[in-house]
């Protein structure tokens, strides 16, 4: 007779199956819509701000915008820390903030710190404020090139006429544009012929700036109208410049043509972009933080290839990013992960049930579930992601456990009774395995719940990774106790099938004898199962010594950067000379296809000094190529031999990205704490004595100097007998080498600067500015030398700060090795006598501080792992006993972790510790499949009968969930596909589990329990 559930089933069977259909069809739509992003979608609790305040020296910058900005900053609500860099001029800040705080309000309060301040800095300070979020890098980027046009004409192309389209489409924040020229109107005044024409350079400045008037001077009325009145002495083409009335007199007005030459230049710009060693125009699209990536991608490239035709002749436009295939390369693994899982499973149901019907409702039932879970993931307004797409491939196996368990029993309570008898059998099986499979979910649910209270970059991320497999797994128990038993009372033939135990299945009783020999042996003398033990947990133990330690898993993203410097006030053509250099390396080596470089500025926009900048390369596909961090350390060795000249590192950019979002990007990270006047020395001796460990590169010693200066002293009792004063003297001095922008031009699509400069080859070396002539304003023109002296000042370094006090951070990265082991020998050396002089400190930061943080966090998740457990446990079964093994068996399955990992030469990371606590529900769960086996026994058998024969009943269920699971996940595992990086250790350390908690719990949980159990059954 039926239960209730079992009758419920019955009822509404049609229901049901519309129901999962319903559910399974709406995830699929919801898949269409749901955001695709990089990262999981969350607030990190950074903020950057940039300061600029005119040329002062560091040291000034520092006491007289730094420090009160500082104070400030550390006064608004939640500010956990503030990190400043200042330079000569410039000062650039990150302010940390607690996670979880609304970070909108805190940049708004940021903003409004900083604008009560602003009256208290110096004259003409500005500031910019800018939240941090993955959004700071762009997604998709383009440069366009040509031999036949000129780089001002490829700019106008990108500025005015692609970005507008592009801007148009939805998901793109902005288009950012570098390299290429400005055009402008470059008016070169003869100082000799402003001395015979009587006209000064202000007086010429004056002229022109006010020769282009567009303004209302008021209204007018007259027959009954009202009229506006508008001054309107515009200049509208460069051919009136030349006419512009600059002085006049007695015999007559001058005109600027007069006295100036008026031709066609560029605004003078201090960097360079170029695309393989080709001058180019870059195009980089930055993402709306609620944008799909793949959709922003696909729309960007249909509005190209539409343009394109309107291209001149000769240029080309060059994709050399898309992070977009980052995502993609995910979702192809998930997809992967599902249709092996699906050929899997379905060959070990064959093999084990030989049956294509009973196949076949698994082959139904997992891709329900999957897209099923991706309904809730709608519902919760996640989106897809490294994460979540890694979650759904590592959740597939669990899926196929639920089905494979479900099939299994009602397969072997309904197979062996034939017929009509069977069909009837069905829901009873059903309901009678309903208990179990519940328990056996929450088992494994339960684990996830402590990730809800991780906080920093390990919760942001793993909550959205235990999110979705929890999803998965909810969906997974909804289509196992509802849908399967209704399937296989629709889709089996009970009068031809039979479960193969009933009739003596070949394969399986070449299993069921050898599990039989073994079982009875571990029963009957369950102490030698301590003794089989010792060597697995000696092996564990010597695991954990040795496996080497990360933060985040090495995913190959098939490109990466690489940072560079040359000394400090190279030129730009000396710069760029160098940089050549490393694109010839580049051009011969074959893994690489295409790169991309910039001089004084950065990717994502940033400025940098003219002698600094970046160079993104990107790979060929996987295939053709040895991994990515072969040629990384491949080109890193071929650069440190031919181009000695630059300091570099490298990084992937997710990695580099990352760690711009929550610490500092490199591993290593040395903060000095002491003495100001001696911090720069000592981390020069630091650097190069970490610099001589093995696996240690690209270390920096902190010490950044900007280039050299010259300083121009003004007399000023000299100035004064000529009519000068200093502010006279700089202002000429700027127009003489920079010119000065004071009017503009209207164009069809913009407006063109008027530039008013000097004869550059007047001043082409130091020694000439002292002869630069200044037009006194009796009209006499002297000489610079004659009222100033020249002084070249060697540049001085960046002032690094760490909340309110000087620090100098030595940073490194490492290559082939774990953090924790660089880490112990960084120690090993900083530890030296002599080193760090008396009065100074150190401090460990970088990702390796946010290592220890995320391992400390998930330490205490696995800990609460495991009490769940146990408390689950006693609900469950009422006996701590029963509750101690299955948690003992459960721990020890966890130790399989370290060996797995050290055998496959993977790191202990944050994704190899979460794996390591689904382990402890995993094999809990295994556990409970047998324990409610054995209690059901129990009852009627003999305590050391039902131990075995439970275990003989479990071998099967057991060994086809640990079989699809394991081969399941061996995709994962071994790295196959661009983007299975991430959940690679997970996955190992999962397999890793599942191999040792197979025979613990069919051969140890049994030997446990008959050395454990005593008195009556529990």
């Amino acid at each position: 007779m039926m239960g209730g559930f079992a009758a419920f089933l019955g009822r509404q069977q049609k229901a049901i199956l519309f129901l999962m259909a319903s559910l399974a069809l709406a995830g699929a739509v919801g898949a269409l819509s749901l955001p695709v992003g990089l990262f999981p979608r969350t607030s990190f609790p950074r903020v950057r701000i940039n300061i600029d305040s005119g040329a002062r020296p560091a040291h000034e910058m520092m006491l007289q915008v730094t420090q009160p900005v500082e104070q400030a900053l550390r006064a608004i609500p939640g500010v956990r820390g503030v990190r400043s860099t200042t330079s000569r001029g410039s000062m650039q800040a990150f302010i940390d903030f607690d996670w979880g705080t609304n970070m909108r309000a805190a940049t708004l309060e940021v903003d409004a710190a900083l604008a009560q301040q602003l009256p208290d800095l110096p004259k003409g300070t500005r500031y910019v404020v800018r939240r941090m979020d993955p959004t700071v890098f762009p997604i998709i980027a383009y440069a366009l090139i040509s031999h036949s046009i000129s780089e001002a004409e490829l700019r106008t192309i990108a500025r005015y006429h692609i970005v507008p389209v592009l801007e148009r489409i939805p998901g793109v924040a902005k288009i950012g544009v570098q390299g290429g020229d400005t055009p402008e109107v470059h008016v070169i005044v003869d100082p000799a012929k402003l001395a015979a024409m009587h006209v000064t350079l202000a007086g010429v400045e004056r002229a022109v700036s006010r020769s282009n008037v567009l303004a209302s001077v008021g209204r007018l009325a007259d027959h009954d109208s009202l009229y506006l009145v508008v001054q309107q002495n515009t200049l509208r083409t460069m051919a009136q410049v030349p006419r512009i009335v600059v002085g006049g007199g007695p015999d007559g007005v001058v005109r600027l043509g007069q006295v100036a030459r008026v031709e066609m230049g560029r605004v003078p710009r201090y960097d360079r972009v170029s695309e393989n060693d080709h001058r180019a125009v870059t195009l980089q699209v930055f993402q709306q933080p609620s944008g799909n990536a793949v959709q922003v991608d696909a729309a960007v490239r249909r509005a190209l290839a539409a343009y394109e035709t309107r291209l001149p002749a000769g240029v080309r436009l060059v994709k050399w990013y898309d992070q977009s295939t980052l995502v993609t390369a995910a979702a192809g693994s998930v997809r992967d992960a599902i249709a092996i899982g699906v050929v899997l499973a379905g060959l070990v149901l064959i093999g084990f049930l030989r049956s294509w019907r009973v196949t076949l409702i698994a082959l139904l039932v997992l891709p329900a579930s999957m897209a099923t879970a991706v309904l809730i993931l709608t519902l919760l307004g996640m989106s897809f992601n490294i994460m979540t797409l890694g979650g759904l491939a590592a959740a597939v196996g669990l899926v196929i456990d639920d089905a494979i368990v479900m099939i299994e029993h009602v397969a072997r309570r309904a197979g062996r009774a034939g017929g009509i008898a069977a069909r009837g059998a069905v829901l009873a099986a059903a309901e009678e395995f309903l208990a179990p499979l519940a328990g056996s979910s929450l088992a494994t649910l339960i684990v996830f719940v402590p990730l809800a209270f991780l906080s920093g970059v390990t919760g942001a991320f793993f909550k959205a990774l235990s999110i979705t497999m929890a999803s998965t797994l909810v969906a997974s128990w909804l289509f196992s106790a509802f849908a399967v038993p209704v399937l296989a009372r629709w889709l089996i033939d009970f009068d031809k099938w039979h479960d193969p135990v009933a009739g003596g299945g070949a394969r399986e009783s070449v299993l069921a004898r050898a599990h039989g020999r073994l079982l009875d042996l571990v029963v009957a003398r369950p102490a030698w199962l301590l003794v089989a033990l010792i060597p697995f947990v000696l092996a564990g133990a010597y695991a954990y010594a040795v496996v080497p330690t990360g933060f985040m898993p090495r995913m190959d993203e098939g490109g990466f950067v690489i940072n560079y410097q040359a000394r400090p006030g190279t030129s730009l053509a000396e710069g760029a000379r160098e940089i050549r250099q490393v694109g010839e390396i580049l051009r011969a080596d074959p893994a690489v296809a295409t790169w991309s470089t910039r001089l004084g500025a950065g990717l994502g926009g940033d400025l940098n000094e003219p002698y600094q900048g970046d160079i993104f390369v990107q790979l060929r596909p996987l295939g053709q190529r040895a991994p990515i961090w072969t040629v990384m350390d491949r080109i890193r060795r071929r650069i440190i031999d031919r181009v000695p000249g630059i300091d570099f590192d490298e990084s992937q950019l997710m990695s580099d990205l990352l760690g711009d979002l929550v610490s500092q990007p490199e591993p290593i990270e040395i903060e000095l704490h002491g003495d100001p006047a001696r911090l720069d020395e000592t981390a020069k001796r630091v650097a190069a004595a970490i610099g001589r460990i093995p696996g240690v590169v690209g270390v920096q010693d902190g010490v950044v100097i900007a280039g050299d200066s010259i300083d121009i002293h003004v007399d000023p009792a000299k100035a004064a007998m000529f009519g000068f004063d200093p502010a006279a003297v700089e202002r000429l001095v700027a127009t003489a080498l920079s010119g000065s922008v004071v009017t503009a031009l209207p164009g069809q699509e913009r407006f063109t600067g008027v530039r008013l400069e000097l004869p550059r080859d007047a001043f082409a070396q130091t020694g000439d500015l002292l002869r630069l002539p200044l037009a006194a304003p009796s009209g006499a023109l002297v000489p610079l030398g004659a009222i100033a002296t020249l002084r070249t000042v060697s540049g001085r370094p960046e002032i690094d700060r760490d909340n309110l006090r000087q620090i100098v951070a030595v940073t490194g990265r490492i290559s082939g090795g774990g953090i924790s082991a660089a880490i112990a020998s960084v120690r090993r050396v900083l530890a030296r006598p002599g080193l760090l002089p008396p009065g100074m400190s150190y401090r460990l930061g970088g990702l390796y501080r946010q290592q220890q943080k995320a391992f400390i966090g998930l330490a205490r998740v696995f800990v609460a792992a495991v009490l769940a457990e146990f408390v689950l446990l006693l609900f469950l079964y009422r006996s701590f006993v029963i509750a101690g093994a299955i948690v003992a068996t459960a721990l020890l399955s966890s130790l399989a972790v370290f060996i797995g990992l050290d055998l496959s030469g993977v790191a202990l990371n944050i994704t190899a510790l979460m794996g390591m606590t689904m382990i402890v529900g995993l094999a809990t769960e295994m556990a409970i499949f047998y324990i409610s086996e054995f209690r059901s026994l129990a009852g009627y058998q003999d305590r050391r009968e039902a131990l075995v024969v439970a275990s003989r009943n479990r071998l099967r269920p057991i060994a086809m969930t640990t079989l699809a699971a394991i081969l399941t996940l061996l995709p994962l595992a071994l790295g196959i596909g661009q983007g299975s990086g991430m959940q690679q250790p997970l996955a190992i350390a999962v397999i890793s589990g599942f191999v040792v908690a197979f025979p613990l719990v069919l051969f140890g949980l049994p030997a446990l329990l008959r050395l454990v159990l005593r008195g009556p059954e529990p």
